[in-house]
């Protein structure tokens, strides 16, 4: 009879780990590399993340105060244009979405007219024709203007 043979590990038992899996850290030398990351380097990244996204942010809510602004601005202008025109001299009554010419006459008053200015002949009886606008739903006026420098003065 053959005496069983008996196997000898060539590993040293103090070398192997009875759990390898629980290790917190490779234990052969094709394992991942195990590093403890620098705290102060993935806080930086981190902020200067958060600094870019927020200054996008920021950005953005800037560029939609400006437009609001904006239409803040336009609509104010909207309402004093027509308070003008509610005050110049018109003999007749606006209807909304027709078109009227808003003139200014020598003697420096305003009038509402529905003869547009190339309508007048040869003797333009007006100063200037300031703008041509069309009355709105709300009854504001959508202005036209014909010169570059409308004077909102009284």
């Amino acid at each position: 009879m053959e005496e069983a043979k008996i196997f000898v590990n060539p590993i040293s038992p103090d070398k192997v780990a009875e759990s390898p899996g629980l290790l917190t850290y490779a234990h052969t030398a094709g394992g991942a590399v195990i590093r403890p990351e620098d705290k102060g380097k993935i806080t930086g990244r981190a902020v200067s993340a958060m600094r870019e996204q927020t200054d996008m942010q920021l950005s953005q809510l800037y560029k939609q105060m400006q437009l609001l602004a904006e239409q803040a601005t336009a609509i104010r202008n909207r309402v004093e244009i027509s308070e003008r025109i509610y005050s110049a001299q018109m003999s007749f009554e606006p209807v909304v979405g027709h078109t009227y010419y808003f003139y200014q006459r020598k003697n420096g008053t305003d009038l509402l007219s529905m003869i547009a200015p190339n309508e007048w002949g040869r003797k333009f009886p007006f100063e200037r024709c300031l703008a041509t606008v069309r009355m709105m739903a709300d009854h504001t006026w959508d202005v036209y203007y014909h010169e570059t420098e409308f004077s909102m003065g009284e």
